[in-house]
């Protein structure tokens, strides 16, 4: 890699830090070719980004950026899991990490707040921002969708009421 090459994939790293919502550290022990490629393509699917560098250049990306205070934890064989959705890479990593011993989560951050291994645990299990969006759209109809019942009961009762008299001046 010359020289122009790493100056790019520094300042690609620091543009992808500045728009992201959380960056994940993992330690890769040895993980196959075709292990590394499954968890990319699960990162993909869910919005984030998995990218191995070298630790000398993701320091340097990192320097004014909100998550230079994660630059301690790049030390030894590490790759990046990246995401706007806060909760997108952590979960799509502790996930992988559960059903194979060659990752293992070292830490991350959420903007300029450092988290350990247990903290990246801990947002992996809390809702997606899709879901989060779910539910307020649950909570936010529910309300209409009872006052809709509501409001159409009397009517429909009052349908059967003339229902009755009508078949019973009929019979």
């Amino acid at each position: 890699m010359d020289r122009t090459q790493k100056a790019e994939l520094v300042s690609a790293l620091n543009v992808t830090f500045g728009e992201v919502g959380v960056v994940v550290v993992t330690r890769n022990l040895g993980m196959t070719v075709a292990q590394s490629t499954s968890l990319r393509q699960k990162m993909r699917e869910a919005g984030a980004a998995y990218k191995v560098s070298k630790n000398r250049l993701a320091k340097i990306a990192l320097k004014d950026t909100a998550y230079e205070p994660i630059s301690d934890l790049l030390t030894g064989p590490v790759a990046l899991a990246t995401s706007v959705d806060p909760v997108a890479a952590a979960k799509v990593a502790v996930e992988f990490a559960k059903t194979n011993d060659k990752l293992e989560i070292v830490g991350g951050a959420m903007g300029s707040t450092v988290l350990n291994a247990e903290g990246i645990k801990a947002l992996a299990s809390m809702p997606s921002l899709d879901e989060m969006r779910a539910k307020l759209v649950g909570l936010i109809q529910a309300p209409a969708t009872k006052l809709a019942g509501v409001t159409q009961a009397p009517a429909a009762q009052l349908a059967r009421v003339f229902n009755a008299y009508a078949t019973k001046d009929a019979a």
